[in-house]
């Protein structure tokens, strides 16, 4: 069984930084890729991120590209989103999410078998 808990989250001003963490465990050790996904106000789930694990490809969604970068430490199975810039349209639940399988951009998410609670972050002044 594999368990995912996103951690991080809260409050940031405008322009401001955070950084997201992804633990995960048990089945989550043999993933193929993870990704991180969010949910704004009123809105659709939205891909943000995903890297493959064998490599570090990365691929990122052009609404956060050169603000948001994702890292990870295997070792301690934990996956980071690094959020810089951070604009008000990036209010949202934050998701982790890991496949088996699939690498690359999925923008409904559909490949991700296996799901964290979600973090909220909120970007006001």
């Amino acid at each position: 069984q594999a368990r995912l808990v996103e951690s991080g989250g809260g409050l940031a001003q405008p322009g401001g930084s955070l950084i997201l963490a992804c633990t995960f465990s048990g089945r989550a050790g043999n993933y193929y890729s993870m990704a991180w996904y969010r949910r704004p106000p009123g809105k659709e789930r939205e891909f943000v991120s995903t890297i493959k694990w064998e490599d570090d490809g990365q691929y990122i969604a052009d609404s956060v590209r050169g603000r948001f970068t994702m890292s990870k430490d295997y070792a301690k199975k934990i996956l980071y989103l690094h959020m810089n810039r951070l604009q008000t349209e990036d209010t949202a639940i934050y998701y982790c999410a890991g496949s088996y399988w699939h690498s690359g951009v999925s923008l409904s998410g559909s490949e991700y078998a296996d799901w964290g609670q979600g973090t909220q972050v909120t970007v006001s002044s």
